[in-house]
């Protein structure tokens, strides 16, 4: 997972939080849920069912559709440099913008795969 958290940070431009207590457990999270389950779900989610939850969809799959279309690691593993989510690209009615308030993306050439979805 260390290697696939460091290949992801150069394409999208991110960092990981600058508090290291809250990568680790977010890619041992997720190091856990590949090995249990054969895919890296995000281990910030509860669901009453990992496997129905990856059998319905791939959409919590790290990493996860909201950080291919906006950008927004709701867990907090790619940030800016600060350690805030990137919010920019999220509908202003999203809890993270209006939790965080608009931050912006640093990169703004790298990143959102699916940014036309």
């Amino acid at each position: 997972m260390r290697i696939f958290v460091d290949k992801y940070l150069a394409k999208t431009g991110t960092s990981v939080h600058p508090n290291s207590a809250v990568t680790e457990a977010v890619v041992l999270g997720l190091a856990q849920n590949l090995d249990e389950l054969g895919r890296p779900l995000c281990p910030c989610r509860f669901y009453p069912d990992k496997k129905a939850e990856l059998e319905r969809s791939r959409e919590w799959v790290c990493s996860c559709d909201e950080m291919k279309k906006h950008k927004y690691c709701h867990c907090l593993l790619f940030v800016t440099p600060e350690g805030l989510p990137i919010t920019e690209y999220l509908p202003e009615d999203h809890e993270a913008r209006l939790a965080y308030g608009v931050v912006k993306d640093p990169t703004p050439d790298k990143g959102r795969e699916l940014k036309e979805k």
